[in-house]
């Protein structure tokens, strides 16, 4: 798994490229966690990765409920049609803001 990190504004922007499952899914964790503040604001940038398994959704969960602690915001970008509909079966995707592109997340975060 590739993660690239940056910051637009207030806005910390994390593009993810592959898979997100059991075995990417520490990695992933431990590079999201190290950004989080009080009122972090986390745009999590999806457009890339193709498969996501329910270690990868557990991380989604773990990521928004400590963003949420710290006051923060988190939405999640570019979902492809198979990771929404699964996030959307088992219900988590209830927890997120999401958008269809960065530029539109980005519009969200800041308003």
């Amino acid at each position: 798994m590739d993660i690239l990190v940056e910051p637009v504004g207030s806005v910390t922007v994390v593009a993810l490229t592959g898979d997100l499952d059991g075995s990417t899914a520490p990695q992933a964790q431990s590079e999201v966690l190290a950004l989080m503040g009080p009122g972090c604001k986390i745009l999590l940038d999806l457009t890339r990765v193709d498969f996501m398994s329910s270690a990868g959704a557990r991380l989604l969960l773990l990521i928004y409920r400590q963003i949420t602690h710290n006051s923060g915001d988190i939405l999640l970008a570019g979902l492809n049609t198979e990771i929404e509909d699964m996030l959307s079966a088992t219900g988590f995707l209830d927890y997120f803001k999401v958008a269809t592109t960065v530029d539109e997340g980005l519009e969200r975060l800041r308003g």
